[in-house]
């Protein structure tokens, strides 16, 4: 088999073991960590690309166990080629879970490159041909103007995040895409935090936690006013990649969040907007009987995916003229009854 490329890394050898790091929990995240790692085996798994399932124990931060407490689905996963990796929720926990794909950095190997997925993605190629640089991070542009949302009197795009680099002693104008106009939101380095790599997970991991804590704690003035709930972990990604020489545009597009991995956000969204091709795979992995005995006990699972409600919500769009917002989307789905999640 084939070894995850490296590019303009001479530091990395063709050899080199990468982790692939998901978020597993009860519920929703470990029927979608099954999918995730079904289609990870299914594209044909490079030798040195090891699947770690991250699972935060139980604590003072969660009300009950956050853990994949299920047998039959943690031997699955296992019997799929992952590996749990149990870690503790210090600063996050249940009022801000997106807040684990920061804390469960701390526990992958040391000095390894990584690669971070959302548990709600497929992989529909061969991951060794996407040349990642590790030394320039990067994470989706495949996103929306989600944040910040402005006030009509407030501070505007630039005052926002300019006040952001500020405080973390960043160069603004540096991150800037020129070729938007100002006060537009592409102009501004944003990301969906989807997936997100680098050569180490601590050092990307403790500068992702500090500056995550300090937005929400201490946010300089000219975002005090906006929400980061839930969009703490998006607020923070793109000046952590900055800060860490990484930005727009270090992979090639159309390869994560394109030809070689979806992430699809939900099982309605992935029927409604996704390629043919997605839902193939997706109804391929989910046939098998040790899969459809896992997944069948998720409500929302067994509708979309085994008693025809995904059917029934691609059938209400036409994919080569779908709506341009995401929210028109949901609006359709929701009016229909069929949104679960």
């Amino acid at each position: 088999m084939s070894s995850l490329r490296m590019a303009r890394n001479p530091s990395a050898s063709q050899s080199q073991t990468v982790n692939l790091l998901i978020v597993g929990q009860a519920g929703r995240l470990s029927c979608e960590a099954v999918l995730f790692a079904a289609s990870l085996a299914r594209s044909g798994t490079p030798e040195r690309i090891r699947l770690w399932v991250a699972e935060p124990r139980p604590g003072p931060l969660w009300s009950r166990d956050p853990g994949v407490r299920d047998p039959e689905v943690r031997a699955l996963l296992e019997r799929l080629g992952a590996t749990f990796l149990p870690f503790e929720s210090v600063h996050f926990g249940e009022a801000y879970p997106y807040g684990n794909k920061i804390e469960a950095l701390f526990v992958l190997p040391e000095g390894e490159p990584f690669v971070f997925f959302d548990t709600d993605t497929l992989v529909l190629g061969d991951l060794s041909q996407v040349p990642f640089d590790f030394d320039r991070p990067t994470a989706s542009m495949r996103r929306e103007g989600t944040w910040p949302e402005l006030e009509i009197y407030g501070p505007g795009y630039a005052e926002i995040w300019r006040s952001l680099y500020d405080r973390f002693g960043l160069d603004f104008e540096s991150s800037l895409d020129l070729s938007q106009p100002d006060e537009y939101w592409q102009r501004y380095l944003y990301f969906n935090a989807g997936f997100f790599f680098y050569r180490c997970p601590r050092v990307f991991g403790q500068r992702f936690l500090d500056y995550a804590l300090t937005i929400r704690d201490d946010p300089p003035e000219a975002a005090s006013l906006q929400s980061f709930d839930p969009w703490l972990d998006q607020v923070a990604l793109p000046l952590v990649i900055h800060a860490l020489g990484g930005g727009r545009g270090t992979l090639p597009e159309g390869l994560l969040d394109g030809t070689v991995t979806c992430h699809y956000r939900t099982l309605p969204l992935l029927y409604a907007r996704e390629a043919q091709a997605v839902v193939d795979l997706l109804e391929e992995i989910a046939a098998p009987n040790r899969v459809k005995k896992v997944l069948k006990q998720y409500d929302p699972f067994k509708r979309m995916i085994y008693q025809g409600r995904g059917r029934k919500v691609r059938a209400l769009f036409d994919q080569d003229d779908l709506p341009a917002r995401e929210k028109a989307i949901r609006n359709r789905i929701k009016k229909e009854g069929f949104w679960l999640r």
